[in-house]
């Protein structure tokens, strides 16, 4: 998944308009102008569609993080210069207060199987021995179980719309 498209589902699952989405990065101790969201949002063979860098990603979900659980006391947390899908799935288990279980329930939502034993890989540090990348398949259906509890009854025909 690239980082638009990660952008893009979460946008559609909270039902984020513009303003909500440039005050998410104000959050984070960072300004976007609405132009620059919007371009963030084409369709990636729009004139105008403008790739989201790591660092854009990685700040936005440190301001989604701030906006769902309170903005901590002093300096913020700095954006991941390198994002991938392990840390976009720690950012939003974080940003969702989400417990090992809930993340193992939105992915059987989406009727993906996991055990809290192969979840946990996800999270261990890379040079860990358990480690695992984790797949675009897996984020995929992350943000498809999210978008099953946030939105029920949208989804017809198990097709994505985003």
């Amino acid at each position: 998944m690239t980082n638009n498209d990660v952008l893009k589902s979460i946008r559609y699952i909270f039902d984020f308009s513009d303003d909500d989405m440039i005050n998410i990065f104000k959050l984070a101790d960072s300004t976007v102008s609405r132009e620059l969201v919007c371009q963030w949002l084409k369709k990636d063979d729009d004139n105008s569609f403008k790739k989201c860098l790591d660092i854009e990603l990685g700040t936005f979900l440190n301001g989604l993080i701030n906006k769902n659980r309170g903005k901590k006391e002093g300096a913020q947390v700095p954006a991941d210069k390198r994002i991938n899908n392990n840390i976009i799935l720690r950012k939003l288990k974080i940003a969702m207060d989400l417990k090992s279980d809930g993340v193992v329930e939105l992915l059987d939502l989406a009727d993906f199987k996991i055990s809290n034993h192969e979840l946990s890989a996800f999270f261990r540090k890379p040079d860990h021995k358990n480690f695992r990348t984790c797949k675009s398949q897996v984020l995929r259906n992350f943000l498809k179980g999210l978008r099953l509890r946030h939105r029920p009854g949208e989804l017809k025909n198990d097709e994505l719309k985003w």
